[in-house]
């Protein structure tokens, strides 16, 4: 079989689209006679983020991140994270010449600026470095992948998502909840504005299912609103299938898995008009998207379940995964580029020499 390495800081037990992405595409990838293998923070010592104890970063080291890429003898390597597995990563393809492809999930620019005072500038600048040997960057859309390249990144290319429409599928089953319920299901996270939802004056409940460092603060604010906490597989596409509109308030995702799932269980989408639902919706009779995020709400209740049933089955995870391995692969005859190496105070000098400090992730 061809080999895959994806090295990730984002893993199991975490719950999010990077996760289910790459758990997804690895499944897949077997048909096409590819077998997915991942460099995670299962190997390594983590510590929980001290705003936000649910994700755990690793603790790796140069020695072990070396024998486990080798271990791997790996076809293709690909980096899906800019963390610290992701960057000791970089350094060994770096070092030993060997070409690897990235992909860009989350805006972290954005939520960086929201928990800090840190101007987004910076961590763009940051990102620019991290992803410029890149022989592939991949962007989920390709409103994403406009704005990638406008902001000076090199070699970006489309890698759209899938759902799983075995699973998430339109059923008969009752929450025992008022209605209509307008649903939204995620990171329960600053970063995901879910005040936008919960603000709102809509009849019926709001139902929030997902966990995360807000939820008791928005619980206490919002007694109203019913919190089921983080939900899973069949559980998860029944409380789909058994709500009536997917509200989407986030104004920073790149993609939105969540939003193939809902429109697969039938449910039409209300959502901000930005990058990520405006990229998977378009213009199709799927959803709405509107900046009065109320008005978005109620005419979505206007939408047939089946239109947006049929939009959601174009969208499988075996056409995401065949461009996935098409460009992880395509780049095993091509080196590392001349103009990747960087000179004497270049722009990301500075940065270069922090992040490949040989002590840097010690």
């Amino acid at each position: 079989m061809t080999r895959i390495l994806v090295a990730t800081d984002a893993w199991h037990p975490q719950v999010n689209g990077v996760v289910r992405t790459l758990t997804m595409m690895a499944e897949a990838a077997k048909s096409f006679g590819v077998d997915v293998s991942f460099l995670t923070p299962q190997s390594f010592h983590t510590f929980a983020m001290p705003s936000y104890p649910d994700l755990r970063l690793a603790l790796p080291y140069p020695a072990k991140i070396a024998a486990l890429i080798e271990a791997a003898k790996p076809d293709g390597i690909h980096i899906a994270t800019e963390g610290p597995i992701g960057l000791l990563v970089r350094r060994y393809c770096r070092q030993h010449k060997l070409p690897f492809t990235t992909s860009f999930h989350t805006r972290f620019p954005e939520y960086v600026s929201a928990r800090s005072p840190i101007p987004e500038e910076w961590v763009w600048r940051v990102l620019r470095w991290f992803h410029r040997p890149s022989q592939a960057v991949m962007a989920a859309t390709p409103a994403l992948a406009a704005e990638l390249r406008a902001r000076g990144f090199r070699n970006v290319v489309l890698w759209s998502r899938g759902v799983d429409t075995s699973l998430f599928h339109p059923r008969s089953t009752d929450l025992c909840l008022p209605q209509p319920v307008f649903l939204s299901v995620g990171r329960v996270a600053v970063e995901k504005n879910l005040e936008a939802f919960l603000d709102l004056d809509l009849p019926g409940t709001k139902l929030v299912v997902g966990d995360g460092p807000a939820r008791a603060a928005l619980e206490r604010k919002y007694p109203d609103a019913v919190f089921l906490g983080a939900r899973h597989g069949e559980e998860l596409a029944e409380i789909y299938a058994a709500s009536d509109v997917f509200v989407f308030p986030s104004r920073t995702d790149t993609f939105g898995l969540v939003l193939l799932e809902a429109l697969a269980s039938g449910l039409p989408v209300a959502a901000f008009p930005v990058t990520g639902p405006r990229d998977v919706i378009g213009s199709a009779p799927v959803g709405v998207l509107s900046e009065d995020l109320q008005a978005a709400c109620m005419d979505a209740l206007q939408i047939a379940p089946q239109a947006c049933v049929a939009f959601a089955a174009a969208h499988t995870w075996q056409a995401s995964t065949r461009v996935f391995v098409e460009h992880a692969l395509h780049v095993r005859d091509n080196g590392p580029e001349a103009s990747d190496i960087q000179a004497p105070g270049s722009e990301d000098e500075p940065i270069k020499f922090v992040a490949e400090d040989p002590h840097f992730a010690a």
